[in-house]
């Protein structure tokens, strides 16, 4: 296996997206003084990180006020550009290291699998970034915007819409539901 790329600590981590809705790419980006590694995520990794940030926040004794000077304005949290990923996610980890009090993320490269052919990759990459409570949760909160900020669904299937219109599964494809609220 090659080398972790390890940033320990990290100045800033956002996660974040390029392009319209409908056609973006979500980035997880993270700065140490040094290096920026950005890392390729799925709209769905970016839910669950949110997600998990907050709930392990909550476990190690809850998250910091949103008014709290350490935490980043998630506003200000915008990609680095150029963004040149490392590679594409296939698993997120988090950590927590009670004597730093930093909170580690810890994404493996993506391996597809076929049960028929030898792995593509022999040697997947792996980052390691540490962080502040305060950035984990402002990262967090930005994750959660960024994958609000996409198409509207559909309030009968769940779908997105598309600004051209939908047809709706839910109503057997007779009818285009063309609304965006």
């Amino acid at each position: 296996m090659t080398d972790p790329i390890e940033l320990d600590p990290v100045t800033s981590i956002t996660a974040a997206a390029t392009g319209e809705p409908g056609q973006r790419t979500f980035y997880l980006q993270a700065r140490d003084d040094d290096t920026v590694v950005s890392l390729l995520l799925e709209k769905q990794q970016v839910a669950m990180l949110s997600l998990h940030v907050d709930e392990l926040l909550d476990r190690i004794g809850g998250a910091p006020a949103d008014d709290d000077p350490a935490v980043p304005d998630p506003s200000l949290l915008d990609l680095e550009e150029p963004v040149v990923p490392a590679f594409r996610v296939g698993q997120i980890g988090l950590g927590y290291d009670e004597a730093r009090d930093l909170v580690l993320l810890q994404c493996e490269e993506y391996v597809p699998s076929d049960e028929d052919a030898e792995p593509v990759l022999a040697d997947p990459g792996q980052v390691r970034l540490w962080a502040t409570r305060g950035q984990v949760y402002a990262l967090a909160r930005r994750g959660e915007r960024e994958v609000a900020g996409g198409r509207p669904t559909c309030r009968m299937c769940g779908e997105p819409l598309e600004p051209e219109g939908h047809f709706c599964p839910r109503s057997n494809g007779h009818r285009a539901i063309t609304e965006l609220s």
